[in-house]
């Protein structure tokens, strides 16, 4: 879309998340961010932090030299400082930090079973969800995301390669843990909820330790989403 409307005389700047992605379409002038997905201005109810951001993007358009230009944004988003203090879980869930992968799937179930009903006064109260794209139960979401372990499996989803299905079964996984914890009265910073689901759950855990396997994976849908979309920069230290 930028390239035609350039060619129409009209200058453009946009945001980019995946960084694979913007360097292979090459549009004019883009602001890489080292945000998850979905969040390109970094994390809601920080507007100093967003308004930077917004800045350092439109301020590509002032760039005279040759195009394309992709800049890099090297600020993390706010860190809440990691403690939590201000902010619980809705539930004791077991410890996975040391799970078996034979232990990971049972593990994950459990916590599906015990979050669902958080989930579910989070989407009566907000009268929406943004999970279910794959249109399976997310029970299946995990068993899926757990195959990969062992193969390539089908696709849940017809017409959607599998490659693409992982993606969303991994961004569907974890917006049911975050819907569920976000229904508790009470406000959490983005980045607690970012390090309560990859540092304290079996849903975090598995994507986890899926990485690098998906890494290694015969399907280069499934390579392309562990390279650099399946665990976002500020979580990538818990990798290894």
């Amino acid at each position: 879309m930028a390239h035609y409307l350039e060619e129409e005389g009209l200058a453009t700047v946009g945001i980019s998340l995946v960084r694979d992605n913007t360097e292979r379409l090459r549009p004019p002038r883009f602001l890489w961010v080292p945000f998850e997905l979905g969040r390109p201005f970094g994390a809601p109810d920080e507007p100093e932090f967003q308004t930077r951001v917004l800045r350092e993007a439109l301020a590509l358009l002032e760039h005279n030299g040759p195009s394309p230009v992709l800049v890099d944004f090297l600020e993390d988003v706010p860190s809440g400082g990691g403690d939590m203090s201000g902010w619980a879980c809705p539930i004791t869930l077991p410890k996975a930090h040391d799970a078996r992968i034979s232990e990971l799937l049972s593990l994950v179930l459990a916590e599906i079973k015990s979050l669902a009903p958080w989930h579910q006064i989070g989407v009566d109260r907000r009268g929406r969800t943004t999970s279910g794209v794959l249109g399976i139960p997310i029970e299946a979401v995990a068993t899926f995301l757990h195959d990969v372990f062992n193969c390539v499996p089908e696709s849940p989803k017809d017409g959607v390669p599998v490659g693409q299905a992982f993606r969303q079964g991994c961004e569907e996984l974890k917006t049911f843990y975050l819907e569920a914890a976000m229904a508790k009265p009470g406000s959490a910073k983005s980045s607690e909820l970012a390090d309560w689901f990859w540092g304290n759950t079996a849903g975090g855990r598995l994507i986890l330790t899926l990485h690098p396997v998906a890494l290694e994976s015969s399907d280069e849908g499934i390579q392309q989403v562990a390279i650099s979309q399946m665990v976002p920069r500020a979580q990538k230290h818990r990798l290894g």
